[in-house]
């Protein structure tokens, strides 16, 4: 049933873009971002609003999944391949509208740092969807 396949890949696209965001951005680049984002307008990590932070992803694993399921998209690379194009378009929009109302960004390079740090979570993301989605397996 498509619903089952739409479910289980946007809750295993959300928990993978969770996941991915706590590495990416909580451990890889956390000494990159803390210095050159702005951080007057950042929570301190005591403050942070889970439940919010937790149903953004799920919205975008769920997003992706639909995406999936309405083009036929089928198999892990090419779940990637979408996804990845999906979230280099998204990232994009978001970091280049953010970049020309506030002061997040230090510098114009730190657009391009969080542009290619949004779409490689949004890869990686992809090919668990599909996975989880068993795209790829023959219908019998």
């Amino acid at each position: 049933m498509e619903t089952n396949k739409i479910l289980r890949g946007g809750i295993a696209g959300g928990v993978a873009f969770f996941l991915l965001g706590w590495l990416i951005y909580g451990v890889l680049l956390m000494d990159y971002t803390t210095a050159n984002f702005n951080q007057c307008a950042a929570r301190p990590m005591e403050e942070m609003v889970w439940w919010a932070m937790m149903l953004s992803n799920l919205a975008f694993g769920f997003m992706l999944s639909i995406i999936f399921s309405w083009s036929n998209t089928t198999g892990m690379m090419a779940g990637a391949k979408v996804a990845g194009i999906i979230g280099l378009f998204v990232s994009v929009s978001m970091d280049f509208s953010v970049y020309s109302m506030s002061t997040m960004f230090s510098s114009f390079s730190t657009v391009f740092v969080d542009i290619l740090a949004y779409t490689i979570m949004s890869v990686i993301s992809g090919a668990i969807i599909a996975l989880a989605m068993g795209m790829g397996k023959k219908q019998v």
